[in-house]
């Protein structure tokens, strides 16, 4: 049988909720997990640039992957996997162990994200935008809380384990939900939606485009997440203060994602993502230019920025295409460019910081990408529009 709409929303948050946190914990914790591996700061942001890397490089087989064996148990198996490594890594006697469990991490997020749109574009046309706006508002939402709470967390328990572990509980909860969606939908849809095969839009102006726009929101979002907190742990706030600061991230990105979904309602959202990209460059140039005077009005202003721009950059692919298959096709496409690309984010911010010893030039190269994702929006009108091949 179908599954109603609010149900099959129900589930797609509470597995949407668990599919952030194995990445944004990591941030308010990094601190303590440098001191005790002794890693350099471009070591250190291998643990969120390796789950991007993985998010990239697993996209295009996951499709294929998802019809040889069937979507649901193709997402179980990544739910599990991200499950057992995020409980994995709380336990790392190593950096190495630390990185493998890392990867793990990343591995389970890359397929089980790539799968979703597709299930929603299936299940959903009519509603595919507004029930991708509740899919990142809920991304945001896992985000919001593991970023919030994991400091505090660690300094009550007294250390980064307990606190990097914790998140595994709520593997428990996705598998159950999706579980339920195993069970409950109806089969002969999945034949039908996938008896046609659609290739990559490799060829196509405007999926290249939808990808840079992303690789840009991307980038930047992960080089928050990151590097935000130990920022201002080293610009003398503490650590309460600094999980305070990348809060005020996350609560902005996640208010801002539904409130966009809600706003756009036409398949051409060129004017809410121009918006969206002003005021990520502005929140980035404010807090390159004083990054500790204003940061409870920098960090949000382009967090709401990049919140919007996450759930209409989701969007995208699915304004651009007819069939599910056609949407993961393009979702496999922009998520490969869009996470290989954002991988060097995290990476090339603890670069230039052990380069130069500080983050007044990192934080100047984000300023600038935020200014070429700005400067893509005016070329995102959908390609059906412009009779594009």
């Amino acid at each position: 049988m179908d599954i109603a709409f609010p149900i099959a929303m129900t589930c797609i948050v509470l597995v949407a909720i668990d599919l952030r946190p194995g990445i944004v914990s990591t941030g308010p914790i990094l601190p303590l997990i440098r001191e005790e591996f002794g890693l350099s700061h471009t070591i250190a942001s291998l643990l969120t640039a390796i789950p991007d890397l993985l998010m990239g490089a697993l996209a295009l087989p996951t499709p294929w992957l998802a019809r040889r064996l069937g979507r649901d148990r193709v997402i179980l198996g990544a739910l599990a996997l991200l499950f057992a490594a995020t409980l994995g890594r709380a336990f790392a006697p190593s950096t190495a162990w630390l990185l493998l469990a890392t990867a793990g991490v990343g591995a389970g997020i890359a397929v089980a994200g790539a799968l979703i749109a597709g299930f929603i574009k299936a299940s959903f046309p009519a509603r595919a935008a507004f029930a991708m706006g509740i899919y990142a508002t809920a991304l945001s939402l896992g985000s919001t809380v593991s970023a919030a709470i994991t400091g505090p967390i660690a300094a009550t328990t007294g250390g980064w384990r307990v606190a990097s572990g914790l998140w595994s509980v709520l593997g428990i909860v996705a598998l159950s939900a999706w579980f339920f969606v195993a069970r409950h939908d109806r089969p002969e849809r999945l034949s039908r939606t996938s008896s046609k095969r659609f290739p990559l839009p490799v060829g196509n102006r405007t999926a290249w485009l939808v990808a840079l726009f992303f690789a840009c929101q991307n980038f930047l979002f992960y080089a928050c997440i990151t590097w935000l907190a130990p920022l201002f742990r080293e610009d003398g706030f503490g650590a309460t203060s600094s999980g305070l600061v990348l809060a005020s991230f996350t609560v902005a990105f996640t208010l801002a994602n539904p409130v966009f979904g809600a706003l756009s309602r036409n398949e051409d959202r060129r004017l809410l993502l121009a918006l969206s990209g002003i005021l990520a460059f502005a929140g980035f140039v404010l807090l390159a230019a004083a990054p500790t005077r204003f940061p409870f009005l920098a960090v949000p202003v382009l967090a709401i920025g990049l919140g919007g721009a996450f759930t209409l950059g989701m969007t995208l692919p699915l304004d651009n295409t007819h069939e599910p298959e056609e949407a993961n096709a393009w979702n496999a496409f922009v998520l490969t460019i869009g996470y290989l690309i954002a991988a060097s984010g995290p990476f090339s911010v603890g670069v230039l910081r052990d380069a130069t010893g500080s983050f007044a030039l990192p934080l100047c190269m984000l300023a600038g990408v935020a200014a070429v994702m700005l400067a893509l929006t005016p070329l995102l009108q959908p390609h059906r529009q412009t009779r594009e091949v």
